[in-house]
């Protein structure tokens, strides 16, 4: 549950009294134009900022009331594909996925699995052993999405996702989101890509100058 408001200083206020719930095992997608407050919404809900006014519960937790340790925990649980994508420059596609899976721990073997799975599932597979410095914008985010996604997080959240990524490529990172959601994974896309939205039947929120603004009922 959402229901907060975001004023930075002096007194830009980019979320007003932003009021909704999403259920388990949703996507919905996070829509608006560009300074909307999409990125910050965001940033709210994985922790990087706290909310000038209200709440946000995760997963029944209030992050106002968790200290540092509890937000580490909450964090693993939460696959973010940042907009400027935050990876590696200096190691590999195959170690950039990697590196959630590694914080938590898991076998050898089941990394190689699972970032192999990945790699291929984002026609990746030519370039596992470069070094993000030697990829295209549109290949890193594909190696930032599938890091997202490397532990099948209960929650992910994607900001701009197929920012970069030609139709083709953009249609391999929505199967990716729907497989995830077949698995359990609840998904936030933020994004003004109307074609990734345009058809579906999950639920489009819609963000104006740091307002929700009123649900549009659907075409039958």
């Amino acid at each position: 549950m959402v229901k907060v408001s975001k004023v930075y200083p002096p007194d830009v206020a980019a979320l007003q009294d932003v009021s909704f719930a999403i259920a388990k095992g949703e996507i919905v997608f996070l829509t608006g134009m560009s300074g909307a407050g999409k990125t910050s919404l965001l940033k709210l809900i994985c922790c990087l900022e706290r909310p000038t006014q209200g709440l946000i519960e995760v997963a029944g937790q209030d992050l106002s009331r968790l200290n540092a340790r509890a937000i580490q925990k909450l964090r693993q649980k939460i696959g973010v594909a940042y907009q400027d994508f935050k990876l590696l420059p200096q190691r590999t596609v195959f170690q950039n996925i990697a590196v959630p899976m590694e914080i938590t721990y898991q076998p050898a073997r089941i990394i190689r699995q699972r970032v192999d799975e990945l790699i291929e599932m984002l026609n990746l597979t030519d370039k596992r052993n470069k070094c993000i410095d030697e990829l295209s914008r549109g290949e890193q985010q594909r190696v930032a999405l599938a890091r997202a996604a490397a532990n099948t997080p209960p929650l992910l959240l994607a900001d701009e996702p197929t920012g970069n990524l030609d139709n083709s490529t953009s249609r391999l990172v929505m199967n990716l989101f729907n497989h995830l959601n077949q698995m359990g994974t609840t998904i936030m896309i933020a994004t003004h890509d109307e074609t990734i939205f345009r058809d579906t039947d999950h639920r489009v929120l819609d963000l104006s100058h740091g307002h929700l603004a009123p649900a549009v009922a659907r075409e039958p």
